[in-house]
């Protein structure tokens, strides 16, 4: 295990107030119920740690590596994500405001039940993410990528998805009416998946048409 300095580490129902965790190893951390304060968390690192029912306020995530991470239940408000990465994390239920999210790369994970409503995810990278029933709603994700993303039954009411790469994604659950997608970049399937979704009726060509 990871040496860990003396009085470093809350317990949990716990509060950890404007303490530097920047460049931290976090791995097989687990706690409950922890409230952080304008704690900086920037090029830290994890592996398996687990936070649950967490509140982080004002926290700088900047940087920062998480890889098979447990994020359950989880608050931020007002924290910075800038070229964060999460890795196979696990972050359902937990919700997100007034958070910025530059250059946040998500590979893999479950993030079902987030709450992510407006959120500015622009030049973003979510790959194989698992968003079902995701809080999406007003989501700014023009020129992001949502690849290969589960976004089943997730609002994505007036989201922004102008511009953004989503092949493969599910998007069975998108109203084009209530959505922005202009230049979005999607798949033969997604297209034909569109267009119903918009009434078309899609039909293939045959020699009698």
């Amino acid at each position: 295990m990871t040496e860990r300095p003396p009085g470093f580490w809350p317990s949990s129902h716990s509060q950890a107030t404007g303490q530097d965790w920047g460049g931290r190893e976090l791995t097989g951390l687990d706690l409950t119920a922890v409230t952080f304060v304008d704690v900086d968390l920037s090029e830290a690192t994890s592996t398996g740690a687990v936070f649950n029912d967490c509140t982080f306020r004002d926290c700088r995530f900047n940087a920062s590596s998480h890889t098979d991470t447990a994020f359950v239940n989880c608050t931020f408000a007002g924290c910075s994500f800038f070229d964060a990465t999460f890795l196979r994390c696990k972050l359902v239920g937990s919700s997100f405001r007034r958070c910025t999210f530059g250059l946040l790369k998500v590979t893999g994970g479950d993030w079902s039940l987030v709450a992510l409503t407006g959120a500015d995810l622009r030049q973003c990278t979510l790959v194989g993410v698992r968003l079902r029933e995701a809080d999406l709603s007003g989501v700014r994700c023009n020129d992001a990528t949502v690849v290969d993303c589960d976004l089943s039954a997730a609002d994505l009411q007036k989201a922004d998805l102008s511009g953004a790469d989503l092949r493969g994604s599910d998007l069975g659950g998108l109203d084009p009416w209530h959505a922005s997608l202009a230049a979005a970049i999607i798949d033969v399937d997604q297209a034909v998946t569109v267009a119903q979704l918009m009434g078309l009726d899609v039909r293939p060509v045959t020699d009698d048409r």
